[in-house]
C-alpha cells in the first residue's frame, strides 16, 4: 500500500456536490492499494499513520500525533499512487489491485483507523471525488508498506 499523508486544517470531499466527508485540523490520506497487499499491510499502515508525530507541541518541535491534537482523520482511496509513469507520457496502472480487492482492503484500513482516532471521515471508492483542503506547514509524508 502507499498512502501520501498530509497535515490539515480541514479537509472535505465532494461527490456530485455533495459533502461526503470532511474533517477540522487532522490528517488527509490519500491511499493506494497494490496487487500484492494485504490485511497485514492495511494493518501496520494505519497504525503507523495514526502514531505519525507530525504535530507541533508547545515548543514548536513535531513531537505529536493525530491523537495527540484530537483531530481526525479523512481517508480517500487513490489507485494513481500505484502509477508507473517510467516509460511514454501515459501512466500503467498494472501494479494496482483490482478493484474489488482494493476496496475490501481500504475499507479494512479505515476501519483499522476508526478503532484508533475517534473523529473520522472518508471518500466513497470509485468515485470522481472533489477533495478540498488546507495544508498547515505545509507538511507532506509518503508511504510504502513495501519499502524497508
Amino acid at each position: 500500500m502507499k498512502a501520501v499523508v498530509q497535515r490539515v486544517k480541514n479537509a472535505s470531499i465532494a461527490v456530485e456536490g455533495e459533502t461526503v466527508g470532511a474533517i477540522d485540523a487532522g490528517l488527509l490520506v490519500y491511499l493506494g492499494v497494490g496487487k500484492e497487499d494485504t490485511e497485514a499491510d492495511a494493518a501496520w499502515l494505519a497504525e503507523k499513520i495514526c502514531g505519525l508525530r507530525i504535530f507541533e507541541d508547545a515548543d514548536e518541535k513535531m513531537n505529536l500525533s493525530v491523537l495527540d491534537t484530537g483531530g481526525g482523520v479523512l481517508s480517500v482511496s487513490q489507485f494513481t499512487l500505484l502509477a508507473d509513469s517510467r516509460k511514454g507520457k501515459r501512466p500503467s496502472y498494472g501494479d494496482a489491485a483490482e478493484p474489488a480487492k482494493a476496496e475490501a482492503l481500504y475499507e479494512r484500513f479505515k476501519s483499522l483507523v476508526a478503532a484508533i482516532v475517534p473523529v473520522t471521515a472518508s471518500g466513497v471508492f470509485g468515485a470522481s471525488m472533489e477533495v478540498a483542503y488546507v495544508n498547515m506547514g505545509p507538511v507532506t509524508i509518503l508511504l510504502d508498506t513495501k519499502k524497508p
